[in-house]
Order: structure tokens, then C-alpha cells, then sequence
């Protein structure tokens, strides 16, 4: 590309990516705004290419012989950059709605991208919003919502694709109130459905983005006591993945729910330090109120974590086992923070997703995100 002008060679591209053209001109602009998007000043140069965004869009979502893989991963690179966000959606607004109808399409060979660009877009407010939005205006007869969690919990959903970015895409979404009350609505069984997902063997991406939505979840502190109970049951499905084969005693055992008890020499504790990190979050906001924290002792989870602390190579995820706070502070999740302390979290927050971006596999050109 010519160092005088990247612009106008980059906009010398868009005629070869039209619907239209011959597919190995399309094969190769597409290959050629790939590579663009595995820089900062590649992505940072498209992103004032309203009409070549959209065409990319255009190319991501057509059938073959169209370059329909490496246009989506050219977006999902673009997607990754939350400051490219207002410009892919000012060039495309239906975005959203358009990737959303291809990974819920059963036979669409390139879901999983799809997917990943939805779960890096909808880790910032307004993208999120758009595809809320988008899922509430889907099909009659079943929320859009109720489609993507049939599509994250059913195996084989897209024969030629896993979909575990739609557990990213979950855990972004969930950190909306209305999704949260629809994850959990008693009558659906949503929550139930994902608990299984906590232990995930093929994919870290579709354990986390679960994890990451229960842990969500239970920031909504009135359902605590239905999660923690016989109908959700909740909590063996967070220890068994900090678990691993220690030999308790038989007093210390008959503490343990059923599925903690006995485990295997083999039994392996969940290898992402992230995830675990995400598991003890979950745990200690269920422990907020006072019958949580007596339902959460009364199970033994005191005992997994105190192996889990003894057990721990990571600094960054803390095990913390405290005693019953003082009178006053009875729900945690009702305590004042002050300003200060709130602003900082916040800043921090804004860090650790600014440090976030997704990879898809295979390949190289994707970046990667944890589920927020």
C-alpha cells in the first residue's frame, strides 16, 4: 500500500468488494481488509471508510461464493476497537439485527464469527443496547433471547459451527436488567439449563461467558434464596469446578452436596484463572444476605475454598472467607460505596475492558474478550 496515501488506496478497494464482483477480486480485497485489521492504524484508517464498512457488512452476510468468513473476521478485529463501534454502526445500524440473524441460523457455516462480532460489540453500552433491541423485535411466537439460549445450550445447534461466543455474548447482554429478569423468570428454567455449561470441557470461551452471566445474575439479591435452593440448586454447579481431589474427612464429606462428595484422584480444578476468579465472585454475591450466607455454609463451600486457597497459584484470584459482618451491613449489596471507592472501581473496570479483546479459533487475524 502506497505510504503517501493509505486512504485512497484503501478506498480503492471498495469497488472489488460490491456484490457483483468476480469472486476471486472479492476473495482478495477481502484478504486485503483482513490484514488492515490486525493493527491500530489499519482499523483506525477503515473506520473513516463508511461506505467500504458497509460493504464489508454487505460481504460478511451473503452466501458463497462470497467471502463471507474473512469479511466477518475483518469485522469482528474492527468490532474488538470500542472506538470503532459509532462509526461500523453509523456505516451499518442494522448491524446488529443482520449478524444476529446469521448466528441464529442453523446452517450459516460462519455463526461463530458472527457470533464473536456480536460479543465484542455488545461489551459497550450502545451496540449492547442495538442488539437487545434486536432480539426483542425477532419472530413471534419465541423472544429472540429464548432463541439465543436454545442456541447456547443445544449441541449441535449449527453443525458447522460451535457457537461458544453466544456465552460472551450472554454474559454482555446480562449485565441488562431486562435480561437479567428474563434469565431469571422461574417459569422459563434458563438458569438451569446454563448451570451444566459451568463445566464446558471443549471451550474456556463458552465456560466463562456462563460463568459470567450467573455471576451477573446474582447481583439481583431477591432471587438469592430460589438459586440457592432445591429448584435451581445453584451453588454445587459453582464449587465442583474449584474442586479438585482432596480426601476430606467423613465428617467434613456428609457437609458436601452429593456431587462434591467422593471425587476422583483425576478431578481437575477449571484451568482459566479468570473463571475461577468469575466462580468466587458468583459465590460471595450469593452470600450477601444473611440466609444466603447460612445456605452457602450449610452446603460446605467453606471446605472447597479452603483448598481451593491453600491450592491457588494465581495473586489475582483472591479466596476471601470472612466472618458474618456487623449489624447494619446485614445485605451487602445494599451498602453505600463511597464516591471515591465507586469511582475508582469504575476506572478499573474500564481498564480491565479496555485490556479485552477477543480470538477466535482458528486463526490469527481475531482478538480476544472475556465475558464482562
Amino acid at each position: 500500500m502506497s505510504e503517501t496515501s493509505p486512504k485512497a488506496e484503501a478506498a480503492k478497494l471498495l469497488p472489488f468488494l460490491m456484490l457483483g464482483e468476480r469472486a476471486d477480486l472479492q476473495a482478495a480485497a477481502a484478504q486485503h481488509v483482513l490484514a488492515l485489521t490486525g493493527s491500530g492504524p489499519g482499523r483506525t484508517l477503515l473506520a473513516g471508510q463508511a461506505a467500504l464498512l458497509r460493504s464489508l457488512v454487505e460481504l460478511a452476510v451473503a452466501p458463497p461464493p462470497a467471502p463471507a468468513r474473512d469479511a466477518a473476521r475483518a469485522l469482528v478485529n474492527l468490532a474488538a476497537d470500542p472506538g470503532l463501534h459509532k462509526p461500523l454502526l453509523e456505516a451499518e445500524p442494522g448491524l446488529p439485527v443482520r449478524l444476529l440473524g446469521c448466528v441464529l441460523d442453523p446452517q450459516w457455516p460462519w455463526a461463530e464469527e458472527a457470533a464473536a462480532v456480536l460479543a465484542n460489540l455488545s461489551r459497550e453500552p450502545v451496540p449492547c443496547a442495538a442488539l437487545i433491541e434486536a432480539l426483542a423485535a425477532a419472530e413471534p411466537g419465541e423472544s429472540g433471547l429464548e432463541r439465543l439460549v436454545r442456541a447456547l445450550c443445544t449441541p449441535g445447534y449449527n453443525a458447522r459451527a460451535p457457537l461458544h461466543y453466544l456465552g460472551p455474548v450472554l454474559s454482555n447482554l446480562s449485565q441488562c436488567p431486562a435480561t437479567r429478569a428474563f434469565l431469571l423468570d422461574r417459569n422459563r428454567c434458563v438458569v438451569q439449563r446454563l448451570l451444566p455449561l459451568t463445566q464446558y470441557p471443549d471451550s474456556s470461551v463458552r465456560r466463562g461467558g456462563v460463568v459470567g452471566t450467573l455471576r451477573n445474575c446474582c447481583f439481583e439479591h431477591r432471587h438469592h434464596e430460589w438459586l440457592l435452593g432445591p429448584e435451581v440448586d445453584i451453588l454445587p454447579f459453582l464449587l465442583l469446578p474449584l474442586a479438585g481431589p482432596e480426601d476430606f474427612s467423613e465428617e467434613e464429606m456428609e457437609r458436601l452436596p452429593v456431587d462434591l462428595q467422593y471425587l476422583p484422584p483425576e478431578k481437575q480444578r477449571e484451568p482459566d484463572a479468570d473463571i475461577r476468579k468469575m466462580l468466587i465472585e458468583t459465590i460471595m454475591l450469593l452470600t450477601a444476605t444473611a440466609p444466603g450466607r447460612k445456605q452457602v455454609r450449610d452446603q460446605g463451600a467453606y471446605l472447597i475454598l479452603r483448598e481451593l486457597h491453600s491450592w491457588e497459584p494465581e495473586p489475582d484470584v483472591q479466596v476471601l472467607i470472612g466472618d458474618e459482618p456487623e449489624r447494619g451491613l446485614e445485605n451487602l449489596l445494599e451498602v453505600q460505596v463511597p464516591e471515591e471507592v465507586e469511582r475508582q472501581l469504575q476506572q478499573q473496570d474500564h481498564q480491565e475492558r479496555e485490556q479485552q479483546e477477543l480470538e477466535l479459533d482458528p486463526g490469527p487475524q481475531a482478538e480476544e474478550a472475556a465475558p464482562t
